[in-house]
């Protein structure tokens, strides 16, 4: 969003670097006020060497209590940090002891404010034991939580912080709690699983000893939680192929090509040479060997895209870049609206920490709306005039003002008043605060290169630096001023009764506007419309003028005295009429305030006339009145026109606010950022609605894939990523979106879709915000980088939270592509000087395939056309029908295969079940047949013992049990019979339902295959027609230039006119000639591609009765081998068993009446395969020997053949 200086900048952020005495750490007393809270405890107060937490010990307990830095917003001493209240506290901290003044007491003390938002801040207070103690703890620990670099470090820094965070929460065993661990990430079995893994929780209660929690073991146990293929992947493509490692020149390769951006001057920023890369590699890989041998491994390559050098954002665009010399009317300028609010507009409290907390993010322009204050004290005082928000001591905001306004920045601070004391006495005092309290930092006088004359331009932020502007109504001598008694809360509030305010409104708003109009006087009158102008010398005064609803209560401000005169200068507010009258008074000192809803029509209805005269004069958008609940509105609306000061209500932390304050925090966190050039430049005229390319800027192309996301929240629910560029409004695209992760939001990988957006107009002017979501749509994280900015390749992106804070372990993985936007008739130049000698190939192969088009056969010769003219892409290469081969390769088709196998599966499936079934049977049988024929044998036998007893004879018993023998192996020949014959059955019916299965496929595919001709051929016509297209333009265009060139030409030389004729006449002829050249060819391009269209239908039309007859030949040869693979499959069952097998041989020469054949190859319905005669009994004991394992243990499973053992 900046202009940059030119050249190359010198980074002069500096590093984090922790002072000695906040790493020895010093003894301070910790007290608070608040209910609860513990007596004045000793403590110790230390900070981590790295700089990321403030922590003390000390008290009872004597456990670690954490502030991460990050999260300070402000630190304080002297009579600047809180004083304590209570006397209890007081006489502990040593107030009022004999021999000790207050003001030595105060020096001591140290306030640490912090919070997550500008509302809710909380305060730490210490006493230290020396004075200078406090102090180098309050510049030192400030110094820290400033630090741009560290707020915007890079993905490895954030773990360490992690590391750090964990080693330091130790308990009073001196060991860190597992449950630290398992609160910081969402997944707690994968943690405690991690943990295990690398060795270092046995007992969970009992905790880790630090010693053993390294920073090795730490990413050791992240490596282990998130396994991370995705950057495998990635790995994989740039050229490891199967080895663990990339060489130095593929790592080379790697940097300067997918990770250098490619719209930078190779002079000024030169690729890095072999040396640079080498350093990177030894930084990064922790391995010696590979190291020798120039090698870097995937965990060396994962920890550089984590890097420093590899952050989305180079550091220096983090700096001051921007040339701060320009006028003030260059700038984008942070700026606040109703900045002493803390909710919305109408009730709430006023809070003089709103404006500590506003300045100190960096805004430059704060409002100050300042009211009558009672006669008993006659001080002035700031509210919300006519709502019931709390009022603040005039005199406190400005002391804060100075306490904090060049704090984070130096850089001139405007206020804005909005003044609405109609007491001369009043505002004579509130210009005494002003010059008592500021001092030297108020600009009172104005500088003398910088007189206040027309067309005199405003001075630049650098000659401002450290000063302090005000805002006011000016009182000029020739005006006589209208004043009048003011009271607050009086008068009808118009905005109130407004329809738009009124649907704003809740229940309970709208009931207190109600009985603010009954029970208020009428106000007197209030003089102007609040800004001053010479020219309204005679305006009337209004009776009881009521506040306009968009304006608010910036429509009724009184007249400065001049004493509130004398303070303004550079910034005289005037009430703005039309830019044809600002232009002829031609005062840059004068600037216009509008509120949203006039800004918005006067940006549509003249927004060429609004960024001209934003090149010289400052304007003010502020939020319109109904805005009650103190929403704000997208400013990139009027940053779009130049607006300088575009006011947002800061204490909402809305869409609006987080991209003000993303967008703010480049340009060294300064709360100005220089204008683009062509809003600056006063011969330049700028269309903020154009769509096409800006004269003298280059339009970009920004890519954008979301790889995957690590540690996005500490619970287990799905998340999406939202990516949007906010800028102009051809450049504005909202909501491209991931899908959701399924409930992870540990390690989700998206890795899919491309999201791009393919020309940014005005890239300086442009903003890309990534967003990260719950399921349910809760806002997680984002961060908002400008699109300049951004550079190309595989980044980490480490988010932070609304207030732009950064978050601890939040991160993405994205692939980014910032390039130059080529349009698409000049994409073939872009590709010609990125790959020269390709180019070169491809314009001699169109030499040669035009000579061909373009010269006539025939008797008559027509005018040729030489290649030479043509640069461009003429796509005479003929497009190929699909032949039936490529169209069986199709997605479509693919996937119909793989359904109608996954039927035959099924269906085989329940074909094995019931010859499981019929196992079961068998052996039921034979069991049965066993126990029956034991049974009768020990009767024969019992009685046989009996006749030897008796001496009777024993010849009778032996023939019965020869008889039960025979009979044994005849019923046991009969089992086997039925056995096979059962078989033979399940077998032949399985074949029917195959048969008929099989012919339903092979239907069906080639209706499938003859779809995807369809649509195929459909496409290719298509796509013809379009590049047929594109040949007619650039031919025309060329042989128009050529016409055109002919006409010059003739027009030049000395020539009669009959020679010119004939001249223009020959140029016309080769002009037809050549483009009904191009139709004779695309005609015959398209009738052959519909030629081999045909060719390929026929040939499928062809090949479906030819592929049905060898299906069915197939299968009919399987069914005639059915009777006789049975037997093989059954006799071989029974030989490894030592069994006979003669019964099996009656049943070979049978003849089936109906036939099913074998389980066969499914992979391709289209070409069945002919099985060989032990295909089916492989299938058979394969699927019964699966069905054996899935089956019941309590039951013994025997196959076929084992039941005759």
């Amino acid at each position: 969003m900046a202009g940059a200086k030119p050249g190359v900048h010198a980074l002069q952020l500096k590093p984090v670097s922790v002072h000695d005495i906040l790493k020895r750490g010093s003894k301070f007393i910790k007290w608070d006020e608040e209910p609860n809270s513990s007596h004045p405890t000793l403590i110790t107060l230390k900070v981590d060497p790295d700089g990321f937490f403030l922590y003390w010990t000390g008290g009872a307990n004597m456990e670690v209590e954490i502030l991460d830095i990050s999260q300070i917003r402000d630190t304080r001493t002297g009579k600047l940090a809180k004083l304590p209240k209570d006397p209890r506290v007081r006489e502990v901290l040593g107030f009022g002891k004999p021999g000790e003044g207050g003001v030595a007491v105060e020096g001591k003390l140290v306030t640490v404010v912090h919070g997550n938002d500008l509302v809710n801040v909380s305060f730490l207070n210490f006493q230290a034991m020396q004075e200078d103690t406090a102090k180098v703890w309050t510049e030192e620990l400030f110094k820290l939580a400033t630090n741009i670099l560290s707020q915007n470090a890079s993905r490895n820094t954030f773990l360490l912080k992690a590391y750090t965070k964990l080693k330091l929460q130790v308990n009073q065993d001196g060991k860190i709690p597992v449950k630290n661990i398992l609160k910081m990430f969402s997944d707690k079995k994968r943690v405690e699983t991690a943990l295990e893994q690398c060795g270092l929780v046995t007992n969970r209660v009992e905790g880790i000893k630090p010693d053993d929690f390294t920073w090795e073991m730490f990413q050791s146990f992240l490596h282990s939680l998130c396994l991370r293929p995705e950057i495998e992947r990635i790995f994989v493509e740039l050229g490891s192929r199967g080895k663990p490692f990339l060489s130095l020149d593929q790592l080379t390769d790697f940097i300067n090509r997918r990770q250098r951006d490619s719209r930078l001057n190779e002079v000024l920023y030169p690729p890095l040479k072999r040396e640079q890369i080498r350093q990177l590699m030894e930084k990064y890989e922790s391995n010696a060997s590979q190291l020798e041998r120039d090698q870097i491994s995937l965990m060396g390559f994962s920890k550089y895209l984590g890097g420093e050098e590899n952050t989305i954002v180079p550091p220096e665009r983090l700096d001051i870049i921007d040339d701060m010399n320009q006028p003030l009317s260059h700038y984008f300028i942070n700026s606040s609206h109703n900045t002493y609010l803390t909710v919305g507009q109408l009730t709430g409290l006023s809070s003089v920490e709103m404006y500590r907390q506003v300045l100190l993010t960096g805004c430059r322009c704060i409002e100050l709306d300042c009211w009558k204050g009672r006669p008993q004290d006659e001080e002035p005082y700031i509210t919300h005039g006519f709502t019931m928000t709390t009022e603040i001591p005039f005199k406190e905001v400005i002391e804060a003002i100075a306490e904090s306004a060049f704090k984070t920045s130096p850089y001139p601070v405007i206020l804005s008043f909005e003044n609405h004391v109609d007491s001369a006495k009043q505002q004579a005092k509130m210009a005494e605060y002003c010059r008592t309290i500021f001092g030297d930092a108020l600009l009172i006088d104005p500088l003398e290169k910088y007189p206040l004359i027309p067309v005199q331009p405003l001075p630049s932020p650098q000659e401002l630096l450290g000063k302090i502007l005000i805002k006011n109504k000016k009182k000029h001598h020739h005006r006589a001023s209208s004043g009048g008694n003011m009271r607050r809360r009086t008068g009808e509030i118009d905005a109130l009764d407004d329809s738009e305010g009124g649907q704003l409104l809740s229940n309970g708003e709208e009931k207190l506007a109600e009985s603010l109009v009954k029970d208020g006087d009428p106000r007197k009158s209030i003089g102007g419309e609040g800004e001053s102008d010479e020219d309204e010398e005679d305006e009337p005064v209004a009776e009881l003028k009521k506040p306009n609803s968009d304006e608010g209560t910036a429509s009724s401000e009184v007249n400065a005295t001049e004493e509130m005169s004398t303070l303004v200068n550079y910034i005289e507010p005037v009430k703005f009429k039309s830019f044809e009258v600002a232009n002829k008074r031609n005062k840059y000192f004068e600037m216009s305030s509008f509120v949203e809803t006039k800004g918005m029509d006067t940006l549509k209805s003249a927004p060429i006339e609004f960024v001209e005269y934003n090149k010289k004069q400052l304007s003010r958008i502020y939020p319109k009145g109904t805005r009650v609940d103190s929403s704000n509105y997208m400013p990139q609306l009027f940053w779009n026109v130049g607006c300088q000061m575009v006011a947002l209500n800061f204490q909402t932390l809305d869409l609006p606010m987080q991209l003000n304050m993303g967008v703010f925090e480049y340009n060294g966190h300064s709360g100005y950022l220089l204008k683009p050039e062509f809003m600056r430049r006063t011969d330049k005229h700028f269309d903020p609605f154009t769509e096409n390319i800006v004269d003298g800027i280059v339009a970009n192309t920004v890519k954008i894939r979301v790889i995957s996301g690590q540690f996005l929240t500490d619970k287990k629910v799905g998340v999406y990523v939202e990516v949007d560029i906010f800028g102009l409004p051809a450049d504005t695209k909202r909501k491209y979106r991931t899908r959701t992760s399924n409930g992870n939001s540990l390690d989700p990988v998206w890795d899919d879709e491309t999201f791009v957006f393919n020309k940014v107009v005005l890239p300086t002017l442009a903003s890309l915000r990534i967003a990260v979501f719950e399921e349910n749509g809760k806002f997680l994280g984002h961060r908002i980088c400008p699109v300049s900015t951004i550079r190309p390749g595989y980044h980490y992106i480490s988010l932070k939270n609304e207030m732009n804070q950064p978050l601890l372990l939040p991160s993405l993985l994205v692939y980014t592509e910032a390039q130059d936007y080529i349009p698409n008739e000049h994409q073939e130049y872009a590709e010609a000087l990125t790959n020269p000698i390709k180019h070169v190939s491809l314009l001699d192969q169109r030499e040669r395939q035009l000579a061909a088009l373009m010269e006539d056969n025939g008797e008559v010769r027509r005018p040729h056309i030489h290649t030479s003219f043509l640069p461009f892409s003429l796509a005479f290469s003929d497009l190929q029908a699909q032949s039936t081969e490529e169209l069986k390769q199709q997605k479509s088709y693919l996937k119909l295969l793989k359904k109608q196998c996954k039927e035959l599966k099924e269906l085989r499936k329940k074909h094995l079940k019931k010859v499981w079934a019929l196992s079961k049977e068998q052996r039921y049988r034979c069991n049965q047949l066993r126990s029956d024929t034991q049974r009768r044998r020990s009767q024969m036998e019992k009685h046989l013992k009996r006749s030897m007893k008796k001496n009777e004879p024993a010849e009778p018993v032996q023939r019965q049990l020869t008889a039960l023998e025979m009979e044994l192996q005849k019923q046991t020949v009969q089992l086997r019979e039925w056995q096979m014959q059962e078989l033979l059955k399940l077998r032949q019916q399985q074949h029917t339902l195959e048969r008929e299965k099989k012919h339903t496929h092979l239907r069906e595919a080639f209706q499938k295959i003859k779809e995807t001709s369809q649509e195929c051929q459909t496409a290719q016509l298509k796509k013809l027609k379009e590049i047929c297209e594109r040949e007619k333009k650039e031919l025309q265009k060329i042989l128009d230039r050529k016409r055109q060139n002919s006409i010059i030409e003739a027009k030049s030389r000395d020539r009669d006119k009959a020679e010119s004729y004939v001249t223009l006449c020959v140029c016309v002829c080769v002009c037809v000639c050549a483009c009904v050249r191009l139709d004779e060819a695309q005609s015959r391009r398209q009738e052959k591609l519909v030629i081999g269209q045909r060719e390929a239908l026929r040939h499928i039309e062809e090949e479906q009765p030819l592929l049905q007859a060898r299906l069915e030949r197939d299968l009919e040869a399987e069914l005639q081998r059915l009777p006789e693979e049975i037997c093989q499959y059954l006799q071989a069952k029974l030989e490894s068993k030592g069994l006979r097998s003669d019964a099996l041989f009656s049943l070979s020469n049978h003849s089936p009446s109906s036939s099913s054949g074998p389980p066969s190859n499914c992979s391709t319905p289209t070409f069945p395969l002919t099985p060989n005669r032990s295909t089916w009994n492989r299938s058979l004991d394969n699927s019964i020997a699966s069905l054996v394992d899935s089956s019941s243990s309590s039951t013994p499973v025997l196959s076929e053949a084992d039941i005759f053992s």
